[in-house]
């Protein structure tokens, strides 16, 4: 394990008891959060992003302030949807943060999860023959791509007074390097096989679209695999990054066993989006039992980059004392040093 860091879902609303947790909440403990992760030598903040819900929906701003305050942590996203994205916006947005981190975006991109609505990317303006919107996320995908890589999209003006080469030309500003950060979401092996061809980082899904019995590790782990495979296949040179997402839980004090002690320790099978899938089970227990647990994670050994999902809604304190048990007890077992020591 080269790099680990935190995957927040960003929730907010009504917490009981009469408390509420704001949207501004959410941002704002997601910034200090992030500035105690980067003391402490974590590599990465990624947040999910969902539309029409009470989650990050627009995480761009979140990540440029992120950049502006921390100086080594990744800051980046699993996943954006495809579907809702313009990408010639996106692309914009993503080098203008690239460009304040001084390189520091992991942009997780995909066809994204199940949103709360029906086909909500409709009312961004966007169609799609496939109910699923799939092919509508990859043709995104590849004009995405187009821009970030430089390539001249639109025709200059020999008009206009405001100068400038002629010819086509490239999206601004652009961020030399961003390419080569970009991370898609796969849950199945075919996707993962599609992304190593395409040249970009793979996420390895929370689920998997696959249920033939074996444990969501060692389905994990083929995926990463194959996508090895492929990569190498394609003739891309170097070796691509790739991340897994797990809850771990490292239970140190009486409140830690309060909330996770219960947990569920084994994976689940159920359905999502109409396809049978397999779920990763939650790891909690002592930093001891933990390490031997996670040694024997097959997915975990075969990735170079651990996404902890962390409960934001227990705030800043609660979450940086979690990571920071797992910083202190946990990873270093499984080969992993801080950033700020390499």
């Amino acid at each position: 394990m080269q790099s680990f860091g935190t995957l927040s879902f960003g929730h907010y609303g009504p917490l009981g008891g009469g408390r509420r947790l704001t949207a501004a909440d959410s941002m704002i403990q997601a910034i200090d959060l992030a500035q105690g992760m980067d003391d402490l030598g974590v590599n990465g903040a990624w947040f999910r992003v969902h539309h029409f819900a009470r989650q990050h929906a627009a995480p761009m701003p979140l990540l440029a302030a992120i950049a502006a305050k921390t100086e080594r942590i990744e800051m980046g996203t699993a996943v954006i949807d495809m579907r809702y994205e313009n990408p010639l916006y996106l692309a914009e947005e993503s080098a203008a943060v690239d460009l304040i981190s001084g390189g520091r975006l992991a942009l997780g991109v995909s066809r994204g999860s199940p949103e709360t609505v029906v086909r909500g990317y409709e009312e961004f303006g966007y169609t799609s023959a496939d109910p699923r919107g799939a092919d509508l996320a990859r043709e995104h995908f590849d004009l995405f791509l187009r821009a970030i890589e430089g390539e001249g999209l639109a025709e200059r003006d020999a008009h206009s007074p405001f100068g400038g080469a002629a010819g086509m030309q490239r999206i601004e500003p652009h961020s030399e390097g961003l390419r080569s950060r970009i991370w898609w979401g796969a849950s199945t092996r075919e996707t993962a096989e599609w992304a190593a061809r395409k040249g970009v980082n793979l996420m390895s899904s929370t689920l998997l679209t696959e249920a033939d019995g074996r444990p969501f590790d060692i389905l994990q782990a083929e995926q990463i695999d194959a996508f090895h495979a492929a990569w190498r296949a394609a003739g891309h040179p170097g070796t691509a990054r790739t991340s897994v997402s797990r809850s771990i839980f490292p239970i140190t004090t009486a409140e830690d066993e309060l909330y996770f002690g219960r947990s569920n320790e084994s994976d689940g099978i159920g359905y999502i989006d109409g396809l049978r899938s397999t779920f990763g089970k939650t790891y909690a227990a002592s930093p001891d039992v933990l390490i031997e647990q996670l040694a024997q994670d097959a997915a975990i050994a075969a990735a170079d980059t651990l996404m902890l999902t962390i409960p934001s809604q227990l705030g800043v304190a609660f979450n940086l004392r979690i990571i920071e048990a797992f910083a202190a007890h946990v990873a270093p077992a499984l080969g992993w040093e801080p950033s700020r020591q390499r």
